[in-house]
């Protein structure tokens, strides 16, 4: 596994840029320069995070995401310690 985190990575296992290998090494995001904790899907090149829209669900039980734009940075915070 490279040191430097995906360009996007995404928490659902239905989604094409799952990857559990990067998700077992806890990936933190800063999102504005803003850590956050809530993030479902994020996309560096692009320059977007998908976040859960309050407590909404859709039809099928899954959180209804809102997409959000500005300078995104992955990070491993098991590099941090």
């Amino acid at each position: 596994m490279p040191d430097t985190p995906p360009d996007r990575l995404s928490n659902d296992p239905r989604s094409p840029y799952y990857d559990a290998e990067a998700l077992k090494r806890d990936i933190g995001v800063r999102f504005k320069g803003v850590e956050k904790t809530n993030v479902e899907e994020y996309c560096v090149s692009e320059g977007w995070v998908r976040v859960p829209a309050g407590k909404a669900k859709d039809r099928y039980g899954n959180p209804l995401t809102i997409k959000l734009t500005g300078k995104v940075e992955p990070y491993f915070k098991d590099d941090e310690k």
